[in-house]
C-alpha cells in the first residue's frame, strides 16, 4: 500500500518523465521481489489442484447431465467469452463448485473478433502521461502484468511480436521514443524485449513494404500476440479438466430467485436454462450467480432487475484480413494517429495480414457485420503508409468482420455517464455479481476480482486464487520443436505439423492420431480441408471433443478458417458438415441446415457479401477504347461462334487445346463466380464488368480472369492450333 501511495505521489506531483522514472525503479525492484514470490506460490499450488478428467473431457451430454443433476453450485457463471472461462477457471481452481452456461458456442462473440493483441496499450500510457493519469497509469501496468502471464501459461497460443513504428518527422522521434522506453519501464522484469530505433535504411530493410518518403526512422517496440479463439477455448477446457460443468449453446431464460429468511428480500439462485439444440429447458441453482456476457451485460441485469438503468455503450470495431505479403513475417505496424484521430494496427497473423481497428457506436447484436465504409477507412489508412509500388486493392480483402468492445459506465459512480477505462465488477441488491468491460490481456486479473468480491459477498468457503501461472490446455508437453517429432512419429507434412503444434501444443498428438492416411508417398496422414491452408480433416473429429456442435464453430473458432479466408471456407463447408454429420449423425435435412447457416455467417458476418458485392449486374465498367477492343478479341477466342456469351464447354474446349484439363465441377465454380444473373453462362457484358473490377481493384484473384488471360497468353505464342494437332483434346 505504501508502495503504491510512493508511485502515485511520483507520478502525479513530477508530472515529468524524471520523475516518473524514479516512481518506475521503485516499481521494477518491487516487480523481481513479486515475480519470484508468485512463482514459488503457483508452483505449490498447481501440485495441490486435482484434475478429475485428466485423459478427457465429459461429453456436452454429460456435463449438461451435471448442471441438471447437482443439487447446487457454489458459483455459475453466465457467459462463455474470455472472461466468463477466466471466472469459472479461478472459481474451480479455488475448490469451488463451479457451472458455466452459454448460449452459443464459447468465444462466439467479442472475445474471437479482437486485433489478436496482447497488450498493455501504449496509447493509454500516452494519456497517463500527458494528462497525469493514475487511473490509466494503473491500468497499463496491470495488462503488462498480465501479458507477461498470458504468454506464460499459453506459450504454444502466443508469442512476441515486434512492432514498428515508422516516424516521418524529426521531432517526433525523440517523443516517441520517451514514449516507447517508459512502455518498457512500466513493464520492468516482465519486459519482453527491449524497444530499439531503426535508421530509415534498417526500417526498409526490416519493412520493405513501407513508404520511403520522407521516412525518419522507426522505433520497434514488443507485445504480445495469440490466437484469441484459441485460447478463449483453453481457458474453457482447462476448467472443464479441473471439474467444472460447462456447456455452450446453452441459455438463461431466467434468473432463479428465493426469499432470504433473515432480511425477507429476494436473492438469486441460480436460473433456468435452456437446451438450444434440443428445446429442453432445466434449472441449476448456484449460491451465487455471475454475469459475465461481454456486450449483453444489461440483458441480464435487467432480468434480475427490470427497473435497472444500463450500464454498457458498445462501440464496434472492424479488422480486415489481406494477404500475407503486405507486411512481413514477424513484424507488425502501428499507425498511431490516423486521418480521424484513431490507432490502426498492422499485424502479421497466421500467415495473413490484419489490419484494424474502428471504434464507433453500435446497437448490441449477436451478429454484427462489418460495413463497407469501416473496410474502406482501414484500406485509405494501409495505403498512407506503404510504398507506392504496392497496390492496396480492395479485391485484396480475404475476410472482414466485426467485433462488439463492451464499454461501461460504472453504477455506483455519480457521473453514470461517463465511460469507466477500465472493468468494473458490481453486485445487485439480490446477489447478481456483474464483471463487465475490461480488455482481453486482463482477463485473468478480471475474473480473479469478481470471484474475489463473489467469495466475500455470498460468504462462500474458498481457497486463493490460483491461476497465476497456472498453465493452460495443451501448454504442458509443447516445445519449440515439438512439430519436429508430429513429422517423424506420424509422417505429416511440415506445414501441417507446425499448424497442429501451435494450435494444440501438447494435444497435437491427440490430433494427428484422428488423421487419415493419405494414400500418397507424402504426406503419409493428414488430408487438408482446403490445399492453401494447414487445417486436416482430423481436426473436425478433434473439434467435436473440445465440444463444436455446428460447422461454424469448426470454421471459426476451432479453425480460423472463416477469419483468414472467406472463399476458402466456403469451400471446406462441404466436407466438414460430411464429417461432422457421419459424426454426430445428423440427416440430410440437418446437414442443409448446417450448410446453410455457416454460409449465411460467412456471407454477413464474416465480409463475403461485401466482397461478392464488389462485382454486380448494375457495376460501371470503366476500360478505356484499347482496353475494351482487347478484352473483346480474348473474349472471342473463347466465344469462337460470336454467340455473345461462352459456357463452360467454351472454355473446355479452348482449355483442352492448350493441354490443359481443370475439372467440370471446378469448371462451373469458376464461371458461377461472374455469371451475375445466374443463367449458366458469361455474357460479354459479365466479362467486360469483371474486367473493370479487376482493374479498379475491387476484384483480384478472379479465377476466370486469370485463366482467360494465360489461355490467350499461350494460344498467341503457339498460333493457330487444329485439331488434329491437339489431339482432339484428348
Amino acid at each position: 500500500m505504501a508502495f503504491r501511495k510512493a508511485l502515485k505521489q511520483t507520478a502525479v506531483i513530477g508530472g515529468g518523465a524524471v520523475a516518473a522514472a524514479f516512481g518506475l525503479s521503485q516499481l521494477i525492484e518491487y516487480r523481481k521481489t513479486q515475480h519470484g514470490l508468485t512463482r514459488l506460490a503457483h508452483v505449490a499450488a498447481e501440485a495441490e489442484l486435482r484434475v478429475p478428467f485428466a485423459d478427457e473431457f465429459p461429453s456436452r451430454q454429460a456435463q449438461l447431465a451435471a448442471l441438471q443433476r447437482t443439487e447446487e453450485f457454489d458459483v455459475l457463471v453466465v457467459g462463455g467469452g474470455a472472461t466468463g472461462a477466466g471466472c469459472a477457471l479461478d472459481a474451480v481452481t479455488r475448490n469451488l463448485k463451479t457451472a458455466l452456461v452459454e448460449r452459443n458456442d464459447f468465444s462466439s462473440g467479442t472475445s474471437s473478433r479482437s486485433t489478436k493483441l496482447i497488450h498493455g496499450g501504449v496509447r493509454y500510457l500516452q494519456k497517463a502521461i500527458m494528462q497525469l493519469d493514475y487511473e490509466q497509469y494503473m491500468m497499463v501496468k496491470e495488462a503488462l502484468r498480465e501479458r507477461a502471464n498470458l504468454l506464460e501459461i499459453a506459450p504454444h497460443l502466443s508469442a512476441p511480436l515486434p512492432i514498428m513504428l515508422p516516424v516521418y518527422k524529426w521531432w517526433q522521434l525523440p517523443y516517441y521514443w520517451a514514449g516507447i522506453k517508459m512502455y518498457d519501464l512500466v513493464a520492468g522484469i516482465q519486459n519482453l524485449k527491449s524497444s530499439y530505433v531503426l535508421s530509415k535504411t534498417k526500417a526498409l530493410e526490416h519493412f520493405p513494404m513501407l513508404k520511403k518518403d520522407k521516412l525518419v526512422g522507426a522505433i520497434v517496440y514488443y507485445d504480445g500476440q495469440h490466437n484469441d479463439a484459441r485460447m478463449n477455448l483453453a481457458i474453457a477446457l482447462s476448467s472443464a479438466r479441473y471439474g467444472a460443468a460447462v456447456a455452450n449453446y446453452t441459455e438463461v431464460v431466467r434468473l432463479l430467485k428465493t426469499k432470504d429468511p433473515r432480511s425477507g428480500e429476494e436473492k438469486v439462485c441460480g436460473a433456468r436454462c435452456r437446451d438450444v439444440i434440443t428445446g429442453q429447458e432445466f434449472d441449476v441453482k448456484a449460491k451465487c450467480v455471475i454475469n459475465a456476457t461481454g456486450p449483453f451485460t444489461d440483458s441480464l441485469r435487467k432480468m434480475d432487475n427490470k427497473e435497472t438503468k444500463n450500464i454498457c455503450q458498445p462501440s464496434a470495431g472492424v479488422h480486415i484480413v489481406i494477404p500475407g505479403y503486405y507486411s512481413p513475417d514477424n513484424m507488425g505496424l502501428l499507425d498511431p494517429s490516423t486521418s480521424d484521430g484513431r490507432v490502426i494496427f498492422f499485424l502479421p497473423w497466421e500467415k495473413m495480414t490484419i489490419a484494424g481497428t474502428t471504434d464507433s457506436p453500435t446497437s448490441v447484436t449477436a451478429h454484427p457485420i462489418p460495413g463497407e465504409d469501416d473496410i474502406n477507412f482501414i484500406l485509405r489508412e494501409i495505403r498512407n503508409y506503404l510504398s507506392p509500388d504496392v497496390e492496396v486493392r480492395r479485391g485484396d480483402v480475404l475476410a472482414a468482420w466485426s467485433g462488439i468492445r463492451p464499454l461501461v459506465t460504472d453504477p455506483n459512480s455519480k457521473d453514470t455517464q461517463s465511460i469507466c477505462r477500465n472493468h468494473i465488477v458490481s453486485i445487485s441488491d439480490s446477489g447478481l455479481v456483474t464483471i463487465a468491460g475490461g480488455k482481453w490481456t486482463t482477463y485473468r486479473s478480471m475474473a480473479e476480482e469478481t470471484l474475489d468480491a463473489a467469495v466475500k459477498t455470498h460468504g462462500l468457503s474458498a481457497e486463493p486464487c490460483k491461476t497465476v501461472g497456472l498453465m493452460l490446455e495443451g501448454a504442458k508437453g509443447w516445445t519449440p520443436t515439438l512439430y519436429i517429432r508430429l513429422v517423424q512419429d506420424y509422417g505429416l507434412e511440415n506445414e501441417v505439423a507446425q499448424h497442429l503444434a501451435a494450435t494444440y501444443g501438447g494435444k497435437a498428438f491427440d490430433v494427428a492420431k484422428m488423421a487419415q492416411v493419405t494414400g500418397q508417398r507424402w504426406p503419409i496422414v493428414g488430408k487438408r480441408l482446403v490445399s492453401e491452408f494447414p487445417y486436416i480433416e482430423g481436426e473436425v473429429l478433434y473439434a467435436m471433443k473440445e465440444y463444436a456442435c455446428t460447422a461454424i464453430d469448426v470454421i471459426a473458432r476451432r479453425t480460423r478458417l472463416g477469419f483468414l479466408n472467406v472463399q476458402a471456407a466456403d469451400e471446406a463447408l462441404p466436407r466438414i458438415v460430411q464429417i461432422m454429420g457421419k459424426e454426430l449423425d445428423w440427416s440430410e435435412e440437418q446437414k442443409t441446415t448446417q450448410l446453410e447457416a455457416a454460409r449465411k455467417f460467412l456471407y454477413l458476418e464474416m465480409g463475403y457479401r461485401s466482397r461478392s458485392e464488389q462485382l454486380t449486374k448494375t457495376s460501371e465498367i470503366n476500360l478505356d477504347n484499347q482496353e475494351v477492343a482487347r478484352y473483346k478479341k480474348r473474349f472471342h477466342k473463347f466465344d469462337k461462334d460470336s454467340k455473345g456469351f461462352i459456357t463452360t464447354v467454351d472454355v473446355q474446349q479452348v482449355l483442352e487445346s492448350i493441354n490443359v484439363h481443370i475439372d467440370e465441377n471446378a469448371l462451373h465454380e469458376i464461371l458461377n463466380e461472374v455469371d451475375l444473373n445466374k443463367n449458366g453462362q458469361v455474357e460479354i457484358d459479365e466479362f467486360m464488368q469483371l474486367m473493370s473490377a479487376v482493374k479498379k481493384g475491387q476484384v483480384s484473384d478472379s479465377r476466370l480472369a486469370m485463366l482467360m488471360k494465360t489461355a490467350e497468353e499461350t494460344l498467341d505464342k503457339r498460333g493457330p492450333v487444329t485439331v488434329d494437332r491437339s489431339g482432339g483434346g484428348f
